[in-house]
């Protein structure tokens, strides 16, 4: 790897994955420890001008944009703050961007897989936050990739699958929609896919734009849930045999929560030869390092 390569969140689980994968290629990334009242445009500012990477993969907001039950609307302001101003930084030293969004882009009332053509109507806080992050991003640095990711799972205790695991520990129902689709991918395929990406920008291609990514095979959350609970089972002895079916329309997440978050994938397969993974063949490492950890 010719670029110098910075990551902001190396702390998180995706940030740990991508240095964990990095260091198989002896790919190294420099991973600045966040100061201790966030990233702001100032300190940001002060980074880059002391650092000045070739390629910078902004991952400092991954909890909360992917795995948080909910974030506020002050700190989602404070975050497109600082990504607009980081994408500025990027743009005036010319370092390249590589910068997460979501499904959470999209309302979901599409009946097939959203591509990167489709335009974004974002139902909730969270996705119109990314809506304009992902705007700002376009709009200051054109030197970037876009990679809106399906439903990241990872290992963190207090993440999506954690808080899962950790109700199907007690004794009770657990519903999950039935009726509603998407694609799960374990955060060591994203990191993966962002390693690739890296890969072949290093090579100097100009690929340059918006890229779908998300695990093959969409599912909804009942039988995501079942999967879960059946390779679990394998670690410890759960209360919860079997998710309980609900629907869409009736879950405390429906406004904000796409129906339909399944992703299209055919646009990175054809720029870059990334083929999507099958999240099932991604449960047993994720959930192995959820009970070693936890």
């Amino acid at each position: 790897m010719r670029m110098r390569l910075m990551l902001l969140g190396g702390g998180n689980a995706l940030g740990q994955a991508l240095i964990r994968l990095g260091a198989e290629e002896d790919i190294a990334f420099l991973a600045p420890r966040p100061p201790e009242d966030g990233w702001t445009p100032a300190n940001l500012t002060q980074l880059l001008d002391d650092h000045r990477p070739d390629a910078l993969v902004n991952l400092a907001y991954y909890f909360d944009w992917f795995q948080a039950e909910s974030v506020s609307e002050q700190r989602l302001a404070q975050q497109e703050r600082a990504v607009e101003r980081l994408a500025e930084l990027c743009q005036h030293h010319q370092i390249t961007l590589v910068q997460p969004s979501s499904y959470r882009v999209f309302d979901g009332s599409r009946a097939t897989a959203y591509s990167e053509k489709d335009e974004p109507v974002p139902l909730g806080l969270r996705g119109q936050a990314l809506w304009r992050i992902e705007q700002s991003v376009r709009a200051a640095c054109p030197q970037h990739v876009l990679l809106r990711f399906g439903w990241l799972l990872d290992e963190s205790i207090d993440g999506a699958l954690g808080r899962f695991l950790t109700r199907a520990e007690q004794p009770q129902e657990l519903l999950l929609a039935d009726d509603r689709r998407g694609n799960p991918t374990p955060v060591d395929d994203a990191a993966r896919v962002i390693l690739s990406v890296l890969k072949q920008l290093d090579c100097s291609a100009p690929l340059w734009g918006t890229y779908h990514y998300a695990g093959n095979e969409a599912t909804t959350p009942l039988a995501l849930g079942q999967a879960i609970l059946t390779e679990a089972g394998q670690h410890r002895q759960l209360a919860v045999q079997a998710p309980t079916a609900q629907a869409h329309a009736a879950r405390p997440d429906a406004s904000e929560e796409p129906q339909n978050a399944v992703l299209a994938c055919k646009k990175i397969l054809h720029t870059f030869g990334i083929k999507p993974r099958a999240w099932r063949a991604g449960l047993p490492p994720l959930l192995d390092r959820f009970y070693r950890h936890g």
